[in-house]
């Protein structure tokens, strides 16, 4: 095994650096996760997690916790509603009869972020995480990495693997290629008790999740297993808006007198969304990274999760895509067939490079047509409430039916090749 009596260093204690830290550990890995939360309690977790078969479910099948999984699981949480602005439905999962279970290819059972990170903080070695560990430096020395935190440790480490998000630090170390900026943003909100502070939401939410969709715009809600709502307001902005449009988004009120405004068009009755003084608001704004990105495989330092391919979340994929790198990478360096950790990174990254061209390209397409004039009202003119159903949707999220060129130029959307240059 190449990485046999190898001190590893994963940086990020998200779903994919904790599930590739167990799966090597089932390895007889030497494997630390250094975790800039000072404990597992101090941060909320995002919302409801719908993982797919191919991928999250994969990865938990192959980590053994699967068991611990479906004690966990909410059925019911992936039925979607689909809406206008004004809350009229226009399709309703909880309506259709399915008949789906575990190991069906098309089954996406749900999960909070809370406990799934809890099955696999459980599922590690005593002392695998190390919190309150903000990392500050990395240095290459020789063949192993000097790894400087705030809290003022400093770390060896043979191997070093960057699963620490978006604005990752370890990605400069591993290529120069840089995310560009999509045109749109995201206003992520996270609001308590929603039976009370938001009936009329609660009410049409079913336990499940609402896509809405509005003038350009879109909301998506989707309930969590402890009463609360996470959702998120996208719309098409300039880059620097977050920083440019003076609003204080810890100021409530602000953050409601800019919805009331920006979205006039829309009924009044998602001000619940933005009412309660203990809703929690962070402005994200949406990169992607080139689809054709591609750089050398190096002996002792690797990406994965949104670290080494952030993208939007307009098609569901990003946590099951970091699970499915850890499974991958997992695999790989404790791959007998490959001579040294080099060639077992690059073969992982290979794979990498090509799934997310594929499903980058399909969350591109998801991301331009949510934000496209009147999308709902021309994709259910063209399809009709059934096609909808039918064939629409992917698990929780729209289709990649929207690359077929004749789809594409029936409701006003570009060819394919003009979306990626």
């Amino acid at each position: 095994m190449n990485i046999q009596h190898k001190n590893i260093a994963i940086i990020g204690g998200g779903p994919g650096g904790l599930t590739l830290a167990r799966l090597l550990q089932l390895k007889g890995a030497n494997v630390k996760v250094y975790e800039r939360d000072v404990n597992a309690a101090v941060r909320v977790q995002g919302g409801a997690l719908d993982l797919h078969a191919e991928s999250g479910l994969a990865a938990l099948t192959k980590a053994g916790l699967m068991d611990e999984f479906k004690t966990h699981y909410r059925p019911g949480a992936e039925l979607v509603r689909v809406t206008d602005s004004q809350l009229a439905v226009y399709a309703d999962q909880h309506a259709e009869i399915t008949n789906e279970k575990f190991g069906d290819k098309n089954y996406r059972p749900e999960i909070d972020r809370g406990p799934l990170r809890e099955i696999l903080l459980n599922s590690l070695l005593p002392g695998t995480v190390v919190w309150d560990s903000h990392i500050v430096s990395i240095e290459q020395i020789q063949d192993t990495w000097r790894l400087v935190f705030k809290n003022g440790n400093t770390i060896m480490a043979d191997l070093v693997i960057g699963a620490d998000g978006a604005n990752s630090k370890i990605r400069p170390f591993v290529t120069g290629i840089k995310p560009y900026w999509t045109g749109i943003t995201m206003l992520e909100g996270s609001l308590k008790d929603g039976a009370k502070t938001a009936p009329v939401i609660h009410q049409l939410l079913k336990g499940g999740k609402i896509f809405a969709y509005g003038n350009q715009k879109t909301l998506i809600v989707s309930s969590k297993g402890d009463g609360s709502f996470g959702f998120a307001v996208s719309f098409k902005s300039d880059e620097f808006w977050a920083k440019e449009s003076g609003v204080n988004f810890n100021d409530n009120q602000q953050v409601l007198a800019w919805f009331k405004k920006e979205f006039a068009e829309w009924n009044p009755a998602w001000w619940e969304l933005f009412e309660s003084a203990d809703t929690l608001f962070i402005p994200r704004p949406q990169y992607c990274m080139p689809l054709d990105q591609k750089w050398d495989a190096k002996p002792n330092i690797t990406l994965l999760g949104d670290a080494a391919h952030w993208m939007p979340p307009f098609a569901g994929e990003g946590v099951n895509m970091a699970m499915l790198d850890a499974l991958q990478l997992s695999e790989a360096l404790t791959d007998a067939k490959f001579s040294d950790t080099r060639q077992a990174i690059a073969h992982y990254e290979k794979q990498m490079f090509a799934r997310f061209g594929r499903i980058g390209q399909a969350t591109l397409f998801n991301t331009e047509w949510m934000h496209q004039p009147d999308a709902l009202k021309q994709m259910l003119a063209m399809f009709g409430k059934n096609k909808l159903k039918q064939g629409l949707f992917i698990g929780n999220y729209l289709v990649k039916v929207m690359v077929m060129p004749a789809i594409r130029k029936a409701i006003g959307l570009p060819p394919v090749q003009k979306i990626l240059r």
